[in-house]
C-alpha cells in the first residue's frame, strides 16, 4: 500500500464492524476515566495525590487512541487487502508474460525449419506429410490451438484445425510479418480465427531455403482462453470475492475471472499506485490494485497489457474468521507478540496501553495496601479503577486477538499464495524444456547426420550451426548438445576448450540406456537434479530426448541434451515471487528437503533445510502454511508441492516432486520462558480481609512476590538509563524519580533475573522496574510483567526447607494460591539487599545443593513437597 497518500478513514469505516466496535468501547472507557478521575480530584485529593498524574496520562492516552488506534487498524486492514490483491495482479501479469516470451522464440525457430520452408517454396507438394510434422509440433507444445501456412498472397497452404477450415486471409498482419525481420505479435479479431472475438497471433516470414527470399507466412495460434482460464482457476481467491483481470493500453479488459462480473471489453479503473482509495465501476465501489509487466528477458509482453484485481468493499473485510492463533504453541505466540512493534504497529499501540492500564492499576493497590481509615476513600476509588482497567484489559485483550489473528492470517495466507506461485512458475518453465527436446530430436539434419554414422568435419560444423542457432533463440540453456548411440557427445554449444571440452565425452551409461528405452517421439528423459560436468560440476536439470533413424522411424540412432542454466533461472523465480519483500526468504526443495534453489546464502543447492516432515509429505498440488520457529527467528512457513502444468507430470510419465518453501521472518526467538499465560494465573481471593498483601509478577513465566508494603510503585522499564560506571553485571541502570516537587533522585535498578539465573533478561515493551524499600533505602528491580496484589491468609504461607540455609537465599517462603493450583515464590527484601551489599551471598539455591535435598525414598525435592 502506498503510505505517502492519505487515509479516508470515514470511507472504509463503515465496512469494519470490529473496528466500528472497538471505537465504541474506547469511547465509553474514555469516558468512564474520566469520571473516576472527577471522583477521586472531589473525594479524597489528597490520598490521591500520588495516582492523579498516573490518571491524567492514562486519560490522555486514551484520547489519543481514540483517534490514531482507530486510524491504525483501518489502515492495517486496507493495507492488509491491498497487499494482497496486489500480489495476485502481479502474478498474474508475471505469469503470462514468462509463458508468452517461449512463444516468441518458438515461432522463431519453427519458421526456418527446413522441410516447412521448403514446403512453403513449392519445393515439395506433401500437404499430408507437413499436416503431420505440424501436428507433432503441436502435441508436443499443446499450447497452440492452430498453426497455419500461408503464402505471401494470404493463401492457407496448411492448417491444423480442419474443424474451421480456410481458404485464405486478408488480415494486414500478412504484409506486416513479411515485412518484419523478426516475430510479429497480433492479439485482435482476425479471419485467421473467425470463431473467436479476438485471437493471440505469433507470426514469422519463412524464407527460401536457397535464395534467402521470402516466400510465406508461418502462424502460431496460442489457446488464449484456456490458458487465461487456468490461471484464473490457480490463483484466483476460493471465496470468490474478488476478479482477477488482464487488461491491455487502454484498461480495456482483455480476460475476466468471472465475465458475467466484469465482461471482456469493458473498460476499467486502475490504480497502478496502490493507493488507498475507492473506485467506482459499475455503481460499485472497489478496492483496486493494477500492475504493468515487468519484462522476463527482455520481453515486456504485448504492449501495455497489465494485471488487475478488483474487490468489491463490502466484502473486502469480511473474510472467514481465522484460527491461526488455535495452533500456536503459547511460548511461540507471546514471543512472536513481542515483536509487534516491528510487524504491527497498531498491534504494539493496543498492548502498550494494556501495561499502562494494568500499571495505575497495580499502583494504586500497592499504595493502599494494608491502609486503614481515611485511605478507604482512595480504596473505592481504586475498586473503580480495578474494574474500569479489568473491562479495558478484556477490550484490549479481545482487540490484541483479533488483529493478531488478522495479521497473522494474512501473512500464512501471503506465504501459502507465493509458494503455490513458485510451483507454478517452476511446472510451466520445466514444461517448455520437455517440450523443446522432443521437438528438436525431430530436426531432420540431425535425424540424417547421427543415421549416418561417421562425420566429417562439414557434417559436425554443420551440427554446431543449427544448435547454436537454437540456443541463441532459447536463452534458458548454458548448453544444447547431440551425442551418438553410444553416448559420445559429437556436437554442442559452448562445448568448452582443451580439456575442459564435452566433444567426445560420454553421457553416463544410465542417462545412455534411458535415452535408448524411450518408445517415441512423444517420450523424454530428465536427469536427477544433481551436479554435472555439463553444467560445470554445479547441479540442474539435463532433458534428454531420442534421435531416430529417418527411414526406419524407430532406431535410436542418439539423442540431444539440452542444459537447463538452472542456477539464474530458478534464483530468478524465487526472487521474483517474492518481490523485493523483506524478511522473506524461498527455497526449492525436494523430498527429502535437499535444496533445489534458494535465496538464502547460507543454504546452497545441496544444502539440507530443516523443516517439519509433514510439509515433506504433501500430496502434489497440497499446500499448508504454519508459524515456525526458523534459524532462531520467529517465522511464518508456506509451501507447496508441484503438481504439474499440463500433461507435464500428470500424463508423460515423469515424476519429479519438488516443494516451494517460503519463510516470512518477524524477529528473533526471545530467551523468556513464558510457560504459563496471564489468563492462566488468575488468583482466587482469599476470601478475608485480614490476608497479608503481596505484590505479584513475572518472571521467566513464573510468578514471584514481594511484600506490598515494601513496595513503592512500578515505572516502565524504558524509564532506565544505562550507565557505563563499571561494578556488578546485574546492575543495569539508573532512575530518576522525583516525587512532590522535590529535587530529581537517582536509585539504581537491578536485574531481578540476572541476580537469579545468572544471566540477563531481554527488555521489551512490556518490562517493568518495581521500586522497593527497606531501611530507608531505594532499588529497583527489573521484572518481565506485572501481575496483581492479592491478599493471603497467613496459612497460605509455607517456609521452605532452605529457608534456615546457613547463607540465606532470596526465596524463602512459598505461597500456595487458589487452593494450593498455584505456587506463588516469595522473595525476601531484605536478603535481596543483604545479597545487593555482599556479592559474595548466593541469591539462589546451585544444583548442586539442590540435589542434596532431594528425598531419596520419594525422588522429589523438599520444595516439591512443599508445594
Amino acid at each position: 500500500m502506498n503510505d505517502a497518500v492519505p487515509l479516508p478513514i470515514d470511507t472504509f469505516l463503515p465496512y469494519m464492524r470490529d473496528v466500528v466496535r472497538c471505537e465504541q468501547s474506547l469511547r465509553e472507557l474514555n469516558l468512564m476515566w474520566r469520571m473516576i478521575e472527577a471522583s477521586a480530584k472531589m473525594n479524597c485529593p489528597a490520598e490521591a495525590k500520588s495516582i492523579l498524574p498516573t490518571m491524567a496520562a492514562t486519560r490522555a492516552g486514551f484520547n489519543r487512541l481514540e483517534q490514531e488506534l482507530v486510524s491504525s487498524l483501518v489502515r492495517e486492514k486496507v493495507g492488509n487487502v491491498l497487499d494482497a490483491i496486489g500480489t495476485k495482479a502481479h502474478y498474474v501479469i508475471d505469469i503470462v508474460v514468462r509463458n508468452l516470451y517461449e512463444r516468441t522464440a518458438d515461432v522463431g525457430f519453427l519458421a526456418t525449419d527446413r522441410e516447412l520452408c521448403a514446403f512453403v517454396a513449392g519445393m515439395q507438394d506433401d500437404a499430408d506429410a507437413i499436416r503431420l510434422r505440424l501436428r507433432a509440433y503441436r502435441s508436443k507444445y499443446t499450447v497452440y490451438d492452430e498453426i497455419i501456412l500461408l503464402d505471401t498472397r494470404g493463401n492457407v497452404l496448411v492448417q491444423i484445425d480442419e474443424s474451421t477450415p480456410l481458404e485464405g486471409s486478408t488480415d494486414p498482419l500478412i504484409a506486416a510479418t513479411l515485412a518484419a525481420e523478426g516475430y510479429v505479435e497480433t492479439f485482435r479479431a482476425t479471419d485467421l480465427r473467425p470463431s473467436k472475438q479476438q485471437a493471440l497471433v505469433y507470426s514469422r516470414r519463412m524464407l527460401h531455403p536457397d535464395t534467402g527470399v521470402p516466400v510465406g507466412v508461418l502462424c502460431l495460434c496460442f489457446h488464449f482462453e484456456e490458458e487465461m482460464a487456468g490461471i484464473f482457476r490457480a490463483h484466483r481467491d476460493a471465496e470468490e470475492r474478488s476478479n482477477m483481470l488482464l487488461l491491455d493500453g487502454d484498461n480495456r479488459v482483455v480476460a475476466s475471472a468471472d465475465e458475467r462480473w466484469i465482461p471482456v471489453g469493458a473498460t476499467v479503473p486502475v490504480n497502478r499506485g496502490n493507493d488507498p482509495r475507492l473506485l467506482v465501476y459499475g455503481g460499485r465501489e472497489y478496492l483496486v490494485s493494477t500492475f504493468p509487466a515487468t519484462g522476463y528477458q527482455g520481453y515486456m509482453g504485448p504492449p501495455g497489457w497489465q494485471g488487475q484485481v478488483m474487490i468489491p468493499v463490502e466484502v473486502a473485510f469480511h473474510g472467514a474468521a481465522s484460527s491461526a492463533l488455535a495452533t500456536v504453541d503459547s511460548q511461540v505466540a507471546d514471543g512472536l507478540l513481542s515483536h509487534a512493534r516491528s510487524f504491527c504497529p497498531p498491534l504494539f499501540e493496543i498492548m502498550s496501553a494494556a501495561d499502562t492500564i494494568r500499571r495505575v492499576v497495580w499502583n494504586g493497590q500497592v499504595m493502599t495496601a494494608g491502609q486503614r481509615g481515611e485511605l478507604l476513600k482512595l480504596k473505592t476509588i481504586l475498586d473503580q479503577i480495578s474494574e474500569t482497567g479489568m473491562r479495558s484489559n478484556e477490550l484490549f485483550s479481545q482487540s490484541i486477538r483479533d488483529l493478531y489473528e488478522t495479521v497473522l492470517a494474512s501473512s500464512l495466507r501471503e506465504s501459502e499464495f507465493v509458494s503455490h506461485l513458485l510451483v507454478d512458475l517452476l511446472d510451466r518453465n520445466l514444461y517448455e524444456r520437455s517440450d523443446d527436446c522432443r521437438w528438436w530430436a525431430l530436426t531432420p539434419e540431425l535425424r540424417q547426420a547421427l543415421a549416418a554414422g561417421e562425420m566429417d568435419i562439414e557434417t559436425r560444423a554443420g551440427l554446431d550451426e543449427i544448435l547454436g542457432f537454437i540456443n541463441r533463440l532459447y536463452t534458458v540453456y548454458t548448453r544444447i548438445f547431440v551425442h551418438d548411440d553410444q553416448g559420445c557427445i559429437v556436437a554442442s554449444t559452448n562445448p568448452g576448450v582443451g580439456a575442459a571440452s564435452v566433444i567426445g565425452s560420454r553421457i553416463d551409461a544410465g542417462t545412455l540406456a534411458a535415452v535408448r528405452a524411450l518408445r517415441g517421439e512423444q517420450d523424454y528423459h530428465v536427469s536427477p537434479f544433481s551436479p554435472t560436468p555439463l553444467y560445470d560440476g554445479r547441479p540442474t536439470y539435463v532433458y534428454y530426448a531420442a534421435i531416430r533413424d529417418p527411414g526406419t522411424q524407430a532406431a535410436v540412432v542418439g539423442g540431444i541434451g539440452i542444459v537447463f542454466d538452472a542456477e539464474p533461472e530458478l534464483s530468478a523465480m524465487l526472487r521474483g515471487a517474492l518481490n523485493d519483500r523483506e524478511g522473506m526468504t524461498a527455497y526449492f526443495v525436494d523430498r527429502a528437503g535437499t535444496v533445489i534453489a534458494s535465496t538464502d546464502p547460507g543454504r546452497p543447492a545441496g544444502s539440507r533445510l530443516d523443516i517439519d516432515p509433514a510439509f515433506l509429505a504433501l500430496p502434489n498440488g497440497g499446500s499448508a502454511s504454519r508459524i515456525v520457529v526458523h534459524d532462531g527467528h520467529y517465522a511464518i512457513v508456506g509451501c507447496t508441492v508441484s503438481h504439474g502444468y499440463r500433461e507435464f507430470k500428470n500424463a508423460d510419465g515423469y515424476r519429479e516432486d519438488v516443494i516451494a518453501v517460503v519463510f516470512e521472518r518477524f524477529g528473533e526467538e526471545r530467551g523468556r520462558g513464558a510457560a504459563v499465560r496471564r489468563e492462566e494465573m488468575l488468583l482466587e481471593e482469599s476470601g478475608s480481609g485480614g490476608g497479608i498483601e503481596y505484590a505479584s509478577f513475572f518472571i521467566d513465566g513464573m510468578l514471584f512476590a514481594v511484600p506490598a508494603a515494601s513496595v513503592t510503585e512500578a515505572v516502565p522499564a524504558s524509564a532506565i538509563s544505562p550507565v557505563s560506571i563499571g561494578g556488578r553485571p546485574e546492575r543495569i541502570g539508573v532512575l530518576s524519580l522525583q516525587r512532590n516537587g522535590d529535587s530529581p533522585a537517582f536509585i539504581w535498578v537491578f536485574d531481578l533475573r540476572h541476580l537469579m539465573r545468572g544471566s540477563p533478561a531481554a527488555i521489551d515493551s512490556g518490562s517493568q522496574v518495581i521500586l522497593l524499600r527497606h531501611g530507608g533505602q531505594d532499588i529497583g528491580v527489573l521484572v518481565d510483567e506485572l501481575h496483581g496484589v492479592p491478599g493471603f491468609l497467613p496459612e497460605q504461607i509455607v517456609p521452605t526447607p532452605f529457608a534456615a540455609h546457613p547463607e540465606g537465599l532470596l526465596v524463602k517462603q512459598v505461597i500456595q494460591a487458589s487452593q494450593g493450583r498455584i505456587l506463588i515464590q516469595a522473595l525476601d527484601v531484605a536478603q535481596l539487599y543483604a545479597c545487593l551489599r555482599d556479592p559474595a551471598l548466593p541469591t539462589v539455591l546451585n544444583l548442586t545443593e539442590a540435589d542434596r535435598h532431594i528425598d531419596d525414598r520419594s525422588g522429589v525435592t523438599p520444595l516439591e513437597k512443599a508445594a
